[in-house]
Parts: C-alpha cells; structure tokens; sequence
C-alpha cells in the first residue's frame, strides 16, 4: 500500500508488472526506463531466480510534484512469470497500489493468459489485496508478431470485463507509455481522497497523468 511520509512530503506508490512467462513484464519496464528523461528515474535492478529474474526500479518523476510541494514516487516491479517462482509473485504483489497484467496476444498464448490472470486474482486475495477494487490495466503485448488474436477477438473475448485493455508492443515500444498512464489513471482516484492530492495538494487527476507523459523523453 502507498506509504506516505508526511515530513518529507512524499507520497511513495508500488506498482507491479503481472503475468505470464515471456509476455514482456521485463521488456514493458525496461522499455518505460529507456523513455523517461535521464534524472527522473534510479537504476535498473534485477533480482535473479532459476530460469527467471523479477525486475525493479525506483521512477522519481519530479514532474509529479503537486502545488503544495508533494513529491508522488513510484516503485516499479516485475513477478517472475515461471510457476516455480510462485512465492516470489506473492511477496512482490504484496502491499501494491495497482497492477498491469501483460498478456501476450499471441493464439497460442491464450491459455496461459488465463491461467495467469486467475493466478493473480488467487494470489492477490492470499496477500490481502481487494481485487475488486485494485486499480488494474491488462495489456495485450507482442502486437508485431504474427498469428496474433486481433482486437476485435480480443474485446469479444474479454467482453464485460471492467478493466481498462491497452495494447503495445513492448519491444519497439508503442503502447508503452500508454499503459502507464492508463494505469495512473486508473490508481488516481483510489488514492486522491485518502492523501488529499486535489484538496490539500493541488494535484488534480489530469495533472497526475500528464505530469508522467512529460516526463518522457
């Protein structure tokens, strides 16, 4: 959960990066650090597991500082994907403030697909998540391969669903960015009443995302 530290006016946020195996977790964050202007982000760090590694870095946007002076932090992780690593996916799900779920859009990934996004919905419960009211993005990645599943199946597919769908391809990084952003502001009203970000802070919802998509470069 954010953690806020009210003497250093700062607001730090834990965002994960879910799913299955080889979706492009890694690549999604990887890309995403390569955009942001050089002073705004920390180190890439990588912590390696057998036959996978879960990724994170700190993003320090300094364009997210509101009015009043509050500097909005953001903690950036990966889970690895391998089902081995199960554990590993619930420590690093634990305490976040909102989830992208990476789902490749190859046909023959659809299976996967599902069983990972049941994964996340088991394991956010065992963490104590509220996944009903988690602010959650699911993004079809691998848009540039071939023998894909076309938007169209994809919305019929997941028709009904109240998650907000991206698309990307993480490799070459469109559709990068936009999730993020979607994401912000999918997590934007989970989290403005509790710290007071319009009230007391001046930070509105438009200012929140559009802080971030000026960050990058």
């Amino acid at each position: 959960m954010a953690e806020f530290d009210e003497a250093a006016r700062r607001l730090t946020l834990k965002l994960v990066y879910y799913g299955p195996a080889a979706s492009g977790k890694t690549t999604n964050l990887m890309r995403l650090h390569d955009m942001l202007q050089p002073e705004l982000k920390g180190e890439i760090m990588t912590l390696e597991t057998q036959n996978d590694r879960t990724l994170f870095f700190d993003l320090l946007p300094l364009g997210i500082r509101a009015p009043s002076g509050l500097l909005v932090k953001f903690k950036l992780f990966t889970v690895p994907g391998q089902v081995a690593h199960d554990g590993t996916r619930k420590a690093v799900l634990s305490r976040a403030d909102g989830v992208v779920f990476v789902a490749d859009s190859q046909r023959t990934q659809a299976a996967n697909n599902g069983l990972s996004f049941e994964n996340l919905a088991d394991n956010a419960a065992r963490v104590g998540l509220d996944f009903d009211r988690l602010p959650l993005v699911v993004q079809f990645n691998k848009r540039d391969l071939a023998d894909i599943l076309s938007e169209a199946e994809i919305a019929e597919r997941w028709a009904g669903a109240p998650w907000p769908m991206t698309f990307a391809s993480a490799l070459t990084g469109p559709g990068v960015l936009e999730t993020f952003s979607t994401l912000l502001d999918a997590l934007y009203p989970r989290i403005a009443d509790s710290y007071g970000l319009e009230r007391e802070h001046g930070l509105s919802a438009a200012g929140f995302a559009a802080a971030l998509r000026g960050a990058a470069t």
